[in-house]
């Protein structure tokens, strides 16, 4: 631990027991109190009602959780690490968990609700005593500072906190939600919580550990499952027929056998095909030369002698008359 923040820590620790002794005490505290509430800066200042009821929302624990957490998820995929989301979780757990028991256990009503003029209010049934809304705007905008990376941003990131912290503290006070008393201690238990988180970092740490080992284990689970390409494993369920019953008869199986086409004119998909043939076209075949006469042959007809070209006709009329 630094000095500075252990003079931090020491200072912020002294004005939380000093504010809820002075309120126990019923000091010069309780009578501040019951001064700006009777004041009623709301009817002083009527012009700036308005506005004021929209500004304190940056104090709602709903919205402002909301918005700063989509920025530090932003952040956390940018650089791949759970630790901006954690640290904010942590701190708004540590927050409920602190503030609301303080809460509970001192029950002090709201000046709205007021009973007794002087008095302290407390174990009344109420839940202002810290402010919530004060704590809150502490904490959830002093996250961003905390996560800051460089001493630049750092500082311009407090300072918007602080402003940020300090203008829905003095907002509830106007509008006359809380007691004065209460937003005192509203910063006094965001700033412990902020101090408090440096000693929470390694729980963090191994809680990124675990979240991060658990999402892979989740995605190993999601992923698809490879479909084996060869024959069922033996014992497997693919591999062990199944025993038949008493009134179910045996049926069979039709198995598509894949055979060559050459070899049997059938094809892949078992359906019949004629062999292949060439085919010719019918301009490209030879032409055949009748051979002998066409005449059909009669017992009657003598069969005339063929006599090659070029003979001259007396040499066929000695030819067709022997001499």
């Amino acid at each position: 631990m630094t000095r500075t923040r252990f003079w931090l820590l020491g200072t912020t620790l002294a004005v939380y027991a000093a504010t809820v002794i002075g309120v126990l005490t019923t000091s010069w505290l309780v009578k501040l109190d019951w001064q700006v509430m009777l004041f009623r800066p709301y009817k002083q200042w009527p012009e700036f009602h308005t506005f004021l009821d929209y500004f304190v929302v940056m104090g709602q624990r709903g919205p402002t959780a909301v918005a700063v957490a989509a920025w530090l998820g932003w952040c956390c995929y940018r650089q791949r690490t759970l630790r901006p989301l954690l640290v904010l979780g942590t701190s708004l757990l540590l927050l409920n968990a602190t503030v609301g028991a303080v809460k509970i256990g001192f029950g002090r009503l709201g000046p709205h609700y007021a009973t007794t003029v002087g008095s302290n209010e407390m174990w009344r049934t109420g839940d202002i005593f810290p402010s919530g809304h004060t704590a809150n705007a502490v904490v959830t905008w002093g996250v961003l500072a905390y996560l800051a990376t460089t001493p630049l941003a750092r500082r311009v990131a407090s300072l918007i906190a602080a402003g940020f912290a300090f203008g829905v503290g003095m907002t509830t006070v106007y509008l006359g939600t809380h007691w004065l008393s209460d937003v005192v201690l509203g910063w006094a238990a965001g700033v412990l919580v902020l101090l408090a988180l440096p000693w929470l970092e390694p729980a963090m740490a191994r809680a990124e550990v675990l979240m991060l080992a658990l999402w892979r284990r989740v995605r190993a689970g999601r992923a698809p499952v490879p479909v084996p390409s060869g024959r069922p494993v033996a014992g497997s369920p693919l591999a062990t027929p199944r025993a038949a019953r008493d009134d179910e008869l045996p049926t069979r199986e039709t198995v598509a056998v894949v055979r060559p086409v050459g070899a049997t004119g059938r094809g892949s998909d078992t359906r019949p095909h004629h062999p292949v043939r060439q085919h010719t076209v019918r301009s490209e075949r030879t032409p055949v030369t009748p051979v002998g006469s066409r005449r059909p042959p009669h017992p009657d007809r003598v069969p005339r002698a063929t006599t090659p070209f070029g003979q001259s006709g007396a040499a066929r009329g000695r030819t067709a008359t022997g001499g």
